[in-house]
This record gives C-alpha cells, sequence and structure tokens, in this order.
C-alpha cells in the first residue's frame, strides 16, 4: 500500500513534450525594465492596429531596444532613432534583458 507521500498528482498526467515552448522566466513589460537597460522584444499584446503601428516604426519581435529615459512617458533608442512611448503602450511590450547588459531580469 502506497503511503500518500508517495503519491503524486504529475503521476496522473503525461509528461509535456520535449519542444514545448516554455517562457522566459526573465520577460517582463517594457513599462518595468530600468533605464539605461538593453532589451529584446519578445512580444506584442495590443490590439491589431496598434501592434502593426509598432511593427512599422521599429518596435517588432527580436528587435534589440535601449530604454534611455522612464519617466511618465519612456523614451528608447530604437536603431538610429529615440522614439517616446506611454507607460500604457509600454505595458503592452514584453520583452527580455539581455545578458550581456549587466545582470538579469528587469
Amino acid at each position: 500500500m502506497k503511503t500518500f507521500a508517495d503519491t503524486s498528482l504529475a503521476q496522473d498526467r503525461p509528461a509535456p513534450p520535449r519542444d514545448f515552448p516554455r517562457p522566459n522566466p526573465f520577460a517582463c513589460p517594457l513599462s518595468r525594465v530600468r533605464a539605461g537597460r538593453l532589451v529584446r522584444i519578445k512580444a506584442l499584446s495590443a490590439p491589431p492596429a496598434v501592434t502593426q503601428r509598432l511593427r512599422e516604426i521599429g518596435f517588432g519581435e527580436q528587435q534589440v531596444i535601449k530604454l534611455l529615459v522612464r519617466q511618465s512617458n519612456l523614451i528608447c533608442q530604437v536603431a538610429n532613432a529615440r522614439m517616446a512611448l506611454s507607460s500604457q503602450l509600454a505595458q503592452m511590450i514584453l520583452v527580455e534583458p539581455l545578458p550581456f547588459a549587466g545582470g538579469h531580469g528587469c
């Protein structure tokens, strides 16, 4: 007879496939990034029209940007241009800090 400690709910579930995409534990909204950090855009969660416009101005997935100023609005360096975003819009841009940019996390 198995004791309670020997049983596990995980035994009743199949293991996830190995190629299952795992979320990045270090990803966060752009609005939470500290000024001076280099980040890579991972996902845009804005409405479709806004997402399309963000991509048109350079805020597309996999783009590396640098957050220059974080106040009521955020100023980012995108390629050779500086662009301002509202903090509400920055909340819809999911980013990951780059490992060579001085530490982990947002």
